[in-house]
This record gives C-alpha cells, sequence and structure tokens, in this order.
C-alpha cells in the first residue's frame, strides 16, 4: 500500500501543479498533463535526490516533499485568487468517445502488461513472445537500482556508467522499494502510462483535426497499426498457398502458425521484410522506454501545436520542461521532437512576416529550457555511450539495405508494405492542406524521416524505427482527417461503406493479428518461461542473504537470475543487451567464461575482480562449469529443492566476507536449533 500511495502523491502533486499554472486549458487537458506530469516527477526526482542519498528510502522522502509542495501551493494560491471567465484554447472530444475506446482498449492493454511481465505459474516465472527479450534487462535494472549511488553503473556490467535511458525502470525500482513486488511495480505504472498515451494520441488528434472520426482512427491506427503484412498470408496471385509462404527462395509456415509460431505475425516477420510492427504488441508493452517516451512525446507535440497558435510564453515554458526532462526517458523521442521542433521553427519563421520576434522569443525560451534540462544527461550519460559505442553511421533506408548498396524491397513498396496507404495519404493531406500549422508539423515531421532514413544512431539499425514512429505519430492526425474527408466526398453511402471497410482493414488487420498473436503468447500453456522454479528460488536467497553490493560469477544468459531478479551485480551481462548498447564487454565477457570452466587455475581473476559468489546451473554448465570441482574449493551457500538436474542452481561462497558471513548464518542456524 506504501508504493501504491506514494504513485498517487506524485499524480496528484503533478494534477495540482499543472492545475495551479494553467489558465486556459480545460479541466480534462489539465488532468492529463498533470498525471504526465506526476509520473514525470515520479521518474525524475528520486534519481536526482538519489545523487546525495543514494537511491534508498531517504531519497524518495525527498523527492515526494519535493514533488507535493510546489504542487499544491501553487493550487491553493489560484483557489484563493479571484476566479478569470478566460475561455479555454483548446478543444476535446465528447466524454462518450474517450470512454467507449479507452476503456477496452485500456483493459486489453492491462491484461497484455499483466501477462506478459513475470506471471507466476506453478512457481516458475513466464513472459509474451514480446517482452522474452528485453524484460530481463528492465528487470536487472529496477532492481539492481536500489541502493545505487549515481550515476548508476550497468549492474551487468559493474565499473561501466548505465547510459541507456533507466529512468522509467527508476519510477517502477521506486515502488518495488516501498513494497510492491517486482511484476507489479512494472504493471500497474505501465498500464497507467499506457491508457495515458491512449488519450493523449486521442487528444492531440482532435485538437488538430475536432473530428471525431479522424480523433478515433488515429488510435485504432496506433493500436492496431501493421501494414499490409497480411497479404503475404493470403493467396491472391497464386504464387501463395494458405499454408505456406515463399519469400526470398525459402517457405515459412503462415496461416496456421501466424497465432502461435515464433514472430510470425504479420505486422512483424523480419524474414518478410515486415519491420514496422505493431506499435502495441511490439513497442508499447515491451520497449518500456520508448513507452515512457511518448507518455511525453505526445503532450509536447500537443503543447507545440496550440503554442503555435498563441505565441504564449507560458506554453512554451511548459513545452521547454516536457522536452527537457526526455533524455534519460527516451532518448529516441527526445531526438524526435527536436527535429520536428526545428522545421516547426523553419517555417513559422518564413511564413511569419510580421511576427519574427515573437516567434523567436517563444521558441527561444522554449528551446533554452529544454537545453538547460537536457544538457547535464547528455554530457553524464548520452554523449559518452554514444560515441565511445561508434554508434553514428550513415546507412540510407535502414532495415531495407543490403548494406551493400542494394534494397531488399523497392524502395515506395518497402514502405507501403510496412505502413499501409497511411503512408501515402499524410504527405497528400500535408500537400493539400490550407492549415499554415499543418505545414508546418509536416515540415519537421518531414526532416526526421529524411534524417532517420540516412543517420544510423544506435548499433541496432532496426532501432531507428522509434525515430520514424515519432513523425508517424506527428502526422497521424493529419492522416487520419484527410483519409475521413476522402470517404465523406463521395456521395452513395454504399461506396462510403465499402471505402472505409477496405481502407480501414487493410491498415488494422495485421496489427489486429499481431494482438491477438500476443494475447495468446501470455495464456497458460503458449507463454515463455523466463525462470525456472529452482532460479526464482535462488533469486529469493540472493536477495535475501548477500550483501548488496556482492558481485557474483554468472553465466551470461539473457534470463540471469541473479542480476533481473536478485539484483546483483554479475562479471558480464548478456551480450544481447550490452552489445546493442554500444559497450564495451568482450574482455569481461572472456573472463568469465574461463573463471567458470577453470576456477583453479584463474584464482587470479576471481582475485582480481573481487567475486563474492558463484552461480552454478545449467547455463553455467553449458560454458564449462563442473559444480564438482567448486564443491572442493568453496562451501555451498544454497541448493535449490528441484529435483531435475537441469533446474539445479547451487550458490557457493567465494570471498572471505561471503564466507564469513555464510559461517555466522549457520552457527546461528545450529545455535537456534
Amino acid at each position: 500500500m506504501a508504493a501504491i500511495a506514494y504513485l498517487a502523491l506524485f499524480e496528484l502533486s503533478g494534477v495540482m501543479l499543472v492545475w495551479g499554472l494553467s489558465r486556459r486549458k480545460s479541466p480534462l487537458i489539465k488532468i492529463w498533463l498533470g498525471l504526465v506530469v506526476g509520473l514525470m516527477e515520479l521518474m525524475w526526482l528520486p534519481s536526482l535526490y538519489a545523487f546525495i542519498f543514494t537511491f534508498t528510502l531517504k531519497a524518495h522522502i525527498f523527492a515526494a516533499i519535493t514533488a507535493f509542495v510546489p504542487g499544491a501551493a501553487l493550487y491553493i494560491m489560484k483557489r484563493l485568487r479571484r476566479p478569470t471567465s478566460a475561455p479555454t484554447d483548446c478543444h476535446t472530444p465528447p466524454a462518450w468517445l474517450l470512454i467507449a475506446l479507452i476503456i477496452p482498449l485500456g483493459l486489453l492493454s492491462a491484461y497484455l502488461h499483466f501477462s506478459h511481465t513475470l506471471r507466476e505459474i506453478d512457481g516458475a516465472l513466464y513472459s509474451g513472445q514480446s517482452t522474452y527479450g528485453d524484460l530481463c534487462m528492465h528487470a536487472g535494472f529496477i532492481t539492481g537500482l536500489v541502493g545505487q549511488s549515481y550515476p548508476p553503473e550497468y549492474t551487468l556490467l559493474p565499473g561501466t556508467t548505465l547510459g541507456y535511458p533507466f529512468l522509467v525502470d527508476a519510477l517502477s525500482s521506486s515502488l518495488y522499494l516501498l513494497g510492491l513486488d517486482m511484476s507489479a511495480s512494472i504493471v500497474i505504472p505501465g498500464s497507467l502510462m499506457t491508457v495515458l498515451i491512449y488519450m493523449g494520441m486521442m487528444l492531440f488528434s482532435y485538437e488538430v483535426t475536432r473530428s471525431k472520426a479522424a480523433c478515433a482512427l488515429s488510435l485504432m491506427l496506433v493500436v492496431f497499426s501493421g501494414g499490409l503484412g497480411f497479404i503475404y498470408y493470403l493467396d491472391l496471385n497464386g504464387t501463395l498457398n494458405l499454408n505456406t509462404l515463399q519469400y526470398g527462395g525459402e517457405q515459412y509456415a503462415a496461416v496456421e502458425n501466424a497465432l502461435t509460431a515464433y514472430y510470425n505475425a504479420p505486422a512483424n516477420f523480419p524474414q518478410l521484410n515486415l519491420r514496422w510492427v505493431n506499435a502495441l504488441s511490439d513497442l508499447i508493452i515491451p520497449q518500456r522506454t520508448l513507452m515512457a517516451g511518448w507518455l511525453v512525446l505526445l503532450p509536447a507535440l500537443y503543447m507545440l501545436w496550440t503554442g503555435m497558435e498563441s505565441n504564449s510564453k507560458r506554453d512554451f515554458i511548459l513545452l521547454g520542461c516536457f522536452a527537457g526532462p526526455m533524455v534519460m526517458i527516451h532518448t529516441h523521442s527526445f531526438l524526435g521532437l527536436g527535429v520536428i521542433s526545428l522545421g516547426v521553427l523553419i517555417d513559422r519563421l518564413i511564413r511569419g512576416r510580421g511576427q519574427r520576434g515573437r516567434i523567436l522569443a517563444a521558441f527561444g525560451l522554449y528551446g533554452g529550457i529544454a537545453v538547460l534540462l537536457a544538457l547535464p544527461q547528455l554530457m553524464v550519460w548520452t554523449f559518452p555511450q554514444t560515441f565511445k559505442g561508434g554508434s553514428l553511421k550513415i546507412l540510407f533506408n535502414w532495415v531495407n539495405n543490403n548494406g551493400n548498396g542494394t534494397l531488399k524491397d523497392d524502395y515506395l513498396w518497402f514502405w507501403i508494405k510496412n505502413v499501409g496507404p497511411m503512408f501515402i495519404f499524410m504527405p497528400i493531406a500535408a500537400i493539400l492542406s490550407k492549415n499554415s500549422r499543418v505545414k508546418a508539423l509536416a515540415l519537421g515531421s518531414l526532416m526526421l524521416f529524411v534524417l532517420s532514413e540516412y543517420v544510423i544512431f544506435q548499433p541496432n539499425v532496426y532501432d531507428n524505427n522509434k525515430l520514424f514512429w515519432a513523425a508517424y505519430l506527428c502526422m497521424l492526425p493529419v492522416g487520419t482527417w484527410y483519409m475521413v474527408s476522402f470517404i465523406r466526398e463521395h456521395r452513395h453511402m454504399l461506396t462510403k461503406v465499402v471505402l472505409s471497410i477496405m481502407l480501414i482493414s487493410s491498415m488494422t488487420l495485421s496489427g489486429a493479428v499481431s494482438v491477438a498473436r500476443e494475447v495468446i503468447s501470455g495464456v497458460p500453456g503458449y507463454a515463455y518461461q523466463l525462470f525456472s522454479q529452482g532460479h526464482v528460488e535462488a533469486a529469493e536467497y540472493i536477495k535475501a542473504n548477500t550483501p548488496q553490493d556482492a558481485l557474483i560469477l554468472t553465466s551470461n544468459n539473457h534470463n540471469n537470475a541473479a542480476a533481473a531478479l536478485g539484483g546483483r551485480r554479475i562479471v558480464c551481462g548478456a551480450g544481447l543487451y550490452l552489445y546493442y548498447h554500444g559497450v564495451d564487454y568482450f574482455e569481461q565477457e572472456r573472463d568469465a567464461k574461463m573463471m567458470l570452466s577453470d576456477p583453479e587455475n584463474t584464482l587470479d581473476l576471481y582475485a582480481q575482480y573481487g567475486i563474492d559468489y558463484v552461480y552454478v546451473s545449467s547455463y553455467e554448465a553449458n560454458d564449462g562449469a563442473d559444480w564438482r570441482v567448486f564443491e572442493t574449493m568453496y562451501p555451498l551457500v544454497f541448493e535449490s529443492s528441484s529435483e531435475y538436474w537441469y533446474d539445479t542452481v547451487r550458490i557457493y561462497a567465494v570471498s572471505e566476507r561471503a564466507q564469513v558471513k555464510f559461517q555466522r548464518e549457520s552457527a546461528n542456524l545450529l545455535q537456534y536449533n
């Protein structure tokens, strides 16, 4: 209950803060912005105080005071002032539309968060398909941040600064520290953020279009995005059949596997070059940093849109306060917003004869605040990891490039099959629109699209998708408005109905199948086991009986219980994570395998690294570890209760402090008995 109360306090403080600062926003907009601000405060403030107190309860107490007092003071001051009758400068969709869409989609999303996040089944912990890869990394950040001094280090690679945007995991770490179990600390804020993303998409879309249909369609094309991948599963031209796909000379199981096979869904099938993916099942649920990034990006786009109309200092100050903290929430969203904003500024200056001084002042205020807040993050975390990792490079058309100057699919077909007809509607809508603010957003989005088409910002080329999606979210309301207008231009109702069915189904069928695939992958019997009962028991022992700063020698499997569940440092984590974060881990990986396979002849490495414990399971056995050798060298402090050899986990105390601690515990246990 303490964790839930703490979350509620921050949410209340955010709403009070926005309510106290806003004059011309409707109550619904204030609540939405306030809830987002509350979550941003919960992501940031405990970590700021952790620089002084470490990530402990004391830091969280000061963070709560810092959040609540200004919000309460501003709210009370506004209530005491004489009320004004200033009209609102915003427009909101009808309540029935929000309720009709957000409640069912929110429940669907909450189920996916629950079923995909360390779901306990018969003592083991499971995930869904899309979270099987990344969840353990996030879990390791959450457990590993507890008690850390700042700036924190990778528990997966001790001595290396954690440069990955970790603040959404820090939020869950706060709830975990205050008593929530691991799963709930991820599921509860994740479900709340997802609902706020849906609300933000609808409010932003309605503000841009003033159309209920475009507003609803925008949200549906986020939740069920997926392009034209479904055509590969249908026998449309006689070259395919219902049971197999042929692509690049190979055959793949098709329709019968779409709902059950591993990554065979039509929105995310790399073998078929379907890489745009479904936003809900492939981005929001598994990629927690992107989820938090969109949580903040949509209010920023909303404030950018309204600020273009008002040129209000208040709007641009708030916009800067949304933009600046985004670096360590989600760096791609920060970069995407920055490029879009630059395009908007250029367009406004070109069109704004007589108002250029006012425009420059407003954007200068926004940019100044954003840079002031962002620069320390960039200097401490982002730049060192980006440049040391050698991530930046030029590559045209990202994942569609073979790396030798040729493309896997024709350029235009690649984008149409991945995004669907909306890829055509959006530029047409921007060209035909007479609204200068639409033109400005379109220029910013085009600049971001072109940049993302040529520059790779991280080792994983696929991650440029996150930049394309920022441009897509920005222009989606304009595209849906044009699509709705295009359908309404036809006189006959039958034509309108047929067009609506054809267009909407072509844009959502692949995504709907992908979402259904994820729903099934979270059901017992189809779920993916991450941690067996033996590893869960070992992690519980580690949390209860080893020092917070203990260093444990393990294999580098991605589902590493000592790091993910136990929250302890390990010599070297999975290259699956570290390589794509641009950090150098090859020496530690080599040394860990040597120490596991030949402990008797690597005692100098044990001393050099300061190993406290050795964790021996089937994963370590694959690296050459033999528990019988460790049995002769170090005391056994834990053995799991499993009767199966492949689920047996043994932990040995190596360092003097670990052995002394074990001896004292054993002596106390004997004395008690």
